[in-house]
């Protein structure tokens, strides 16, 4: 018993987070959040496309946290998850927890037509046959595919995060507008800024990036409108639903989502849409040619971050989301422990400029002559203080 529980302590006590090449900004950013460093990888392509993976630390017995998104290029972040988790379960590690901010292949949860795959559920098989012990995931495009899975999924969500943003911003006569597929989580969405909730009924045409939209559920002439889903692909269906809501009255429409893929020619739609303001995650890392004024990023590596150490240490995860929600929302304005003041374009006195602009950090000891502003008090509690 004494040996069971001395080993118990050894791997309570070790966790070690790694990550390929998708999207290496937010692995940096949780592990500064957690106040740790990434551990030494070697993640890369051959000249004949084969992908080679190479572990520099020992992690044997270790509970690892395999941080890589299945974003752009697609299939090559795919492949590299599945051979790093093969190459830590061959390296004998405690425990492999795959975290995957972004789900590809999200849309092919289902056969909606004859002779199609269910892809989603394929690439929830091979992480599984690789090796991985468990997931960890933001904004699936459905719920359902955590079933998927035969090993635990722990699901995050952004809208806490978002709808804080927009509520900080302050703005009247507020409509959330959301397709029927979104419309659990914008609920929650619309409860959080007390605005009442639209719906569009849309009809996708066969596998094209375009929907044709059938109507407007709600009341939203003369207000402000807020849309919200779970990804900004393409864009066509958003610039679909923003001419649908200026025929109906809209006076000022933004947009938000978990997850910005902003495939071509979305940022160009966006930029020459009347869209106000576009807020997105960084669970896809945007391309410095994609950042127009008009797009937010805002992080998560504060939220993915609080969850591996309540998965490492046994917690609660789903408080997050109903007890602690107050400390969720106050992520908002953490980012590399620097305070971020919001933008205020929306608001009546509010001026222009970037979206998100730095303030200075929270005060050192001996600073305490200047009074920290209240943005400044939220970032400096939004890190975990027992590192």
């Amino acid at each position: 018993m004494a040996v069971a529980e001395r080993e118990a302590r050894v791997y309570a006590d070790q966790f070690e987070i790694y990550h390929g090449n998708s999207n290496p900004e937010l692995a940096r950013k949780i592990c500064r959040y957690l106040g740790t460093e990434p551990g030494r990888l070697e993640v890369f392509q051959f000249a004949n496309e084969n992908i080679f993976v190479k572990i520099l630390d020992n992690v044997r017995e270790k509970d690892v946290f395999l941080i890589q998104p299945t974003s752009h290029p697609v299939n090559q972040s795919i492949m590299e998850l599945l051979i790093m988790i093969d190459a830590f379960k061959r390296a004998s590690a405690g425990r492999i927890t795959a975290v995957i901010p972004f789900y590809a292949y999200g849309r092919s949860d289902k056969k909606d037509q004859p002779r199609v795959p269910i892809t989603a559920r394929l690439v929830a098989d091979m992480i599984t046959v690789a090796g991985a012990d468990r997931v960890l995931s933001m904004d699936l495009h459905q719920g359902q595919i955590q079933g998927f899975f035969n090993i635990p999924v722990d699901e995050l969500t952004a809208v806490h995060i978002l709808s804080n943003y927009f509520k900080h911003k302050h703005l009247e006569d507020l409509v959330v507008v959301t397709d029927l597929g979104f419309a659990k989580r914008a609920r929650a969405f619309a409860e959080l800024l007390e605005a009442p909730l639209a719906v569009i009924e849309k009809r996708r045409i066969g596998n094209l990036d375009r929907a044709e939209l059938m109507n407007v559920i709600g009341e939203v002439r003369g207000r402000r409108a807020v849309i919200v889903d779970d990804e900004i692909d393409t864009g066509g269906t958003l610039i679909e639903i923003v001419r649908a809501l200026e025929r109906e009255g809209v006076s000022e429409i933004y947009a938000c989502a978990s997850h910005g893929v902003l495939s071509d020619p979305a940022v160009e739609r966006i930029r020459d849409s009347s869209l106000r303001e576009v807020v997105v995650t960084d669970s896809i890392p945007l391309p410095p040619s994609k950042r127009i004024p008009k797009l937010t990023t805002l992080s998560v590596a504060p939220l993915i971050g609080e969850a591996i150490k309540r998965i490492h240490r046994g917690e609660s995860v789903g408080a997050l989301f109903s007890s602690e929600v107050s400390f969720t929302q106050e992520m908002l304005l953490w980012e590399d422990g620097v305070a971020r003041k919001l933008d205020l374009r929306g608001q009546p006195d509010g001026g222009g400029g970037a979206a998100e602009r730095p303030d200075r950090p929270s005060a050192a000891p001996g600073d305490e002559d200047d009074e920290p502003s209240p943005a400044t008090e939220l970032a400096s509690a939004a890190p975990p203080r027992d590192r």
